[in-house]
């Protein structure tokens, strides 16, 4: 289905809205599709393809709304989509803040095509995505030490969304996503140890061979046999990159705005305080090239743009949409996400933490004796008061160096301390949306044997 189709189809679901007698609406279309295949010992394991148009509609009856989805967009559906919506509406609780952008507060003029969001090339075939998962299953394999490859895939899918609204808001966008992934296992009974790597980018020739993704899972699950349980005391951590930006998500869940208005959060009244080490930045930018969060504008209709979240170490900007704008008396930050079938929420997008000067292994030199964490299981965060506790794998440092694997461990502090203190390496992979690097924790509680 083409964008104008869509375009056609939200205008739809907005004049069945009127009809059945909601104040005002907005509607989502998607057109979506998918391909999956995973391999095993060589051979097609599993192959999967969905395709279709959802659609979404949010209806608002004097201060009280309801979000309704089909995936049938015929005009009987539509319309009885839109009646069910408002029948829903006026049974729900009255909420002052919802309601749609005003039209002065809509994008205007953006040029979605430099976001680079969907590959123009052909689609790949079934055939060379199962191809990629024999490669990077093989590489895997070929590492010495690795005993079975437990899953092997590739992927690839594209959308094409439609977002319309009463207030006259209309847009679209494309995106498009292609990865490689394998969990390798080595050992076997309890001696077994796994690990994967995994990469996905939008442009097919963005993407790394299978060779070297299988050959990195592969390399990091021989790395983990024989670990141990470490020392108890308190040490420091250094969390690796690819578990780094989890840390930070903690951050991002307490300036968001829903929390905040709740006053579920525990830097709610830290506003303007430091809540980064000096010198920090964390900075959010809907805008960055071939990335898959970057969008034009928000799940409300209003322009995305790049702003400061934390300056310099100080709290600058909470994450708002409109309802929680409204709450705490403010504007929306444009951070609006929102699915078929749920009302807006706040969240925000691709961010970047300041990256430091030293390398991964310059930290560790620094660190002389504590963990290394590649991995969390599980997680107890206190949202009101920022206690943390997670478990975790990784490896045991040594006078600078990684002594021994490391697993059945839990650290434990409190985020704001955490964070307050954190010291960046430079390793952070610029393609991710979340770009952070390896962070070193000093004087973390460390629960081992």
């Amino acid at each position: 289905m083409s964008n104008t189709d869509l375009s056609d189809l939200t205008a739809h679901l907005l004049e069945a809205a009127s009809r059945a007698g909601a104040t005002s609406a907005d509607a989502m279309a998607v057109d979506g599709t998918a391909v999956a295949i995973d391999v095993r010992q060589g051979a097609l394991e599993q192959a999967e393809r969905a395709e279709g148009v959802e659609i979404g509609l949010r209806v608002l009856v004097d201060g009280r709304q309801a979000c309704v989805s089909a995936s049938d967009h015929s005009t009987r559906t539509i319309t009885e989509m839109a009646e069910r919506a408002v029948t829903m509406a006026r049974l729900a609780p009255e909420d002052p803040y919802v309601g749609l952008a005003d039209p002065s507060q809509l994008a205007q003029d953006w040029d979605i095509a430099a976001l680079e969001l969907e590959d123009p090339s052909s689609d790949p075939s079934a055939g060379a995505l199962e191809e990629d998962a024999r490669r990077v299953e093989a590489a895997a394999l070929a590492v010495d030490g690795i005993t079975q490859v437990s899953a092997a895939a590739a992927s690839f899918s594209r959308q094409r969304v439609q977002m319309a609204a009463s207030n006259g808001f209309s847009g679209h966008y494309n995106r498009s996503s292609r990865s490689i992934s394998a969990v390798a296992i080595s050992g076997d009974g309890l001696t077994m140890e796994r690990d994967y790597a995994g990469e996905s980018r939008i442009f097919q020739s963005d993407l790394p061979s299978p060779e070297e993704i299988g050959r990195l899972a592969g390399e990091r699950t021989v790395a983990r046999q024989n670990p141990r349980r470490p020392k108890t005391g308190a040490y420091p951590v250094l969390l690796d990159e690819r578990i780094s930006a989890s840390l930070i998500s903690h951050l991002l869940s307490a300036v968001n705005g829903s929390s905040v208005a709740r006053g579920a959060s525990w830097l709610r009244g830290a506003m303007g305080e430091q809540v980064l080490p000096e010198g920090l930045s964390l900075h959010e930018n809907p805008h960055r090239i071939r990335i898959s969060r970057s969008r034009p504008f928000d799940g409300e209709g209003l322009a995305t743009r790049p702003r400061m979240i934390v300056e310099n170490g100080i709290l600058k900007s909470w994450t708002l949409d409109l309802a929680t704008a409204r709450k705490l008396g403010l504007e929306s930050t444009g951070n609006a996400s929102r699915g078929l079938s749920s009302p807006p929420s706040p969240a925000a997008g691709n961010i970047a933490l300041t990256q430091g000067t030293k390398s991964r292994e310059a930290l560790m030199a620094e660190m002389g004796t504590g963990l290394l964490v590649t991995s969390f299981i599980g997680a107890t965060i206190n949202p009101n008061t920022g206690d943390y506790s997670r478990g975790a794998n990784g490896f045991w440092i040594e006078n600078g160096e990684i002594a021994y694997p490391v697993n059945e461990c839990t650290i434990a502090g409190n985020l704001r301390d955490m964070l307050g203190r954190i010291v960046p390496a430079n390793d952070a992979r610029a393609h991710l949306s979340h770009v952070v690097p390896s962070l070193l924790l000093e004087g973390l509680t460390l629960a081992g044997q």
